[in-house]
């Protein structure tokens, strides 16, 4: 990746629309484990700031799951020369001590990647496709799905945050 390169994106780029996703956020998030039925809901709250040098986002946020306590910290960034939007992901609730690696791509109003997990644990790894959708300067949306082996993807989680004023 050239110097020049990575200016541009982030003067108009792809990194310029990370860094639309910087600030301290809150919001609530649902979870469903079965595709038409909502578990729950839980106030989260998260900042995201760049790394870096803005090469990079990370997301660190907080809520519960079933009134027990859950974190996570995600990196999102762009990789230029594979024009590929890559991500690693850890959390308390389903993760375990497991770090999930992504990639996809950019979209119109963010970024989507897809993941895999389970790996060990069941028969074939379940995917997970992560979207970032920048409403606008002061509302973000991040959706979660799962993909069980040979079946349609399924949602799986919703955070819609709200920028802290």
């Amino acid at each position: 990746m050239s110097k020049e390169k990575f200016e541009i994106s982030k003067r108009e780029g792809e990194h310029f629309k990370l860094s639309q996703l910087e600030g301290e956020w809150e919001g609530t998030s649902k979870l469903w484990f079965k595709p038409d039925k909502l578990e729950g809901e839980t106030k989260t709250i998260g900042t995201i700031r760049p790394i870096l040098g803005g090469r990079f986002i990370l997301h660190e946020y907080e809520g519960s799951i079933g009134g027990s306590p859950m974190q996570g910290v995600l990196i999102l960034g762009y990789h230029i020369d594979r024009q590929k939007a890559e991500c690693a992901w850890v959390e308390s609730f389903g993760m375990g001590t497991g770090i999930m690696l992504s990639e996809g791509h950019p979209t119109d109003k963010g970024f989507s990647v897809l993941g895999h997990y389970g790996q060990g644990t069941f028969p074939e790894p379940w995917g997970w496709r992560t979207e970032f959708e920048i409403v606008n300067k002061d509302q973000i949306i991040i959706r979660a799905y799962n993909i069980k082996p040979g079946e349609e993807e399924t949602r799986a989680v919703e955070t819609i945050y709200f920028r802290k004023k």
